[in-house]
């Protein structure tokens, strides 16, 4: 199965009525499923998402729940009718502390706490994040979220998903896209575990909003610089602050807010 293009978009009919006037014609919308991430034989969590990438999905969630740190291994996708199964096997170590942050997860697109088992867990503290990061100058910032979007084959298709991306000076972007933000935010940060690259001298991209779950997300990741075309929520800012990343959001052609950890970006450049 081609992880990449299998389900992720599907043409549909439609009739449109524009400017006065019916016509008939088809529509490509994103790809969405039942996607069941199973570790050692045990179902962890099952997430709407787009059936794309699913091997950087399942990496990554286990990746930002704190599960692992590094690729955990082959990913084998499975498709059956009522969905799709990513699995993947841990080691002794591994499903130790796979026991102690047990979530069993059934919920909406987009939903992400769905399962979590007390408040203390939603609420748990970042991970803290240290180093100078890419610096980005303010027309950096500015120069690439302004590209994103021609970055995103499937959001250009459809106008209905979400993307997640790792900005370094002279590299191309890695972009994954998902119809749930937190999803495409996993994919992103299983390809960059499995691609066995860093991310301290990397930006991350979203071109969603900020809340709570993305910043300690990203925080896992380890990325110091975070930059949405959204505005956060005020928890968001609070744990960005807390976490020692830098928070830009609110990114338009015009300019941009930083919330947290301004020193960061290299203003006088």
């Amino acid at each position: 199965m081609d992880n990449r293009q299998s389900m992720a978009a599907g043409v549909v009919s439609r009739v449109q009525w524009r400017d006065g006037a019916r016509s008939d014609g088809t529509r490509t919308l994103a790809g969405e499923c039942p996607v069941a991430i199973v570790v050692n034989g045990s179902t962890l969590a099952v997430m709407l998402a787009t059936p794309a990438d699913l091997a950087d999905f399942a990496t990554g969630f286990l990746v930002t729940e704190g599960i692992v740190d590094t690729a955990a291994g082959e990913v084998e996708v499975v498709a059956h009718a009522s969905g799709i199964e990513a699995r993947l096997w841990l080691d002794d170590e591994r499903a130790a502390r796979l026991a102690d942050r047990r979530r069993a997860m059934t919920g909406p697109t987009g939903c992400g706490l769905c399962g979590i088992e007390s408040l203390d867990a939603a609420s748990r503290a970042p991970r803290r994040v240290t180093g100078t990061g890419p610096r980005p100058t303010p027309g950096e910032i500015v120069a690439v979220m302004a590209g994103l979007g021609t970055a995103q084959p499937l959001g250009q298709a459809t106008r209905a998903v979400h993307g997640a991306a790792l900005w370094r000076r002279e590299a191309p972007l890695l972009v994954r896209e998902d119809v749930g933000r937190h999803n495409a935010l996993d994919k992103l940060a299983g390809a960059v575990v499995r691609a066995g690259t860093g991310t301290g001298d990397a930006m991350l991209l979203l071109t969603s909003r900020v809340s709570l779950e993305m910043v300690q997300k990203a925080a896992m990741l380890g990325v110091t610089v975070v930059v949405a075309v959204s505005a956060p929520t005020r928890l968001a800012v609070e744990t960005a602050e807390a976490a020692g990343l830098t928070l830009v959001a609110v990114a338009r052609a015009d300019g941009f807010e930083v919330f947290s950890h301004p020193g960061r970006i290299a203003w006088d450049d």
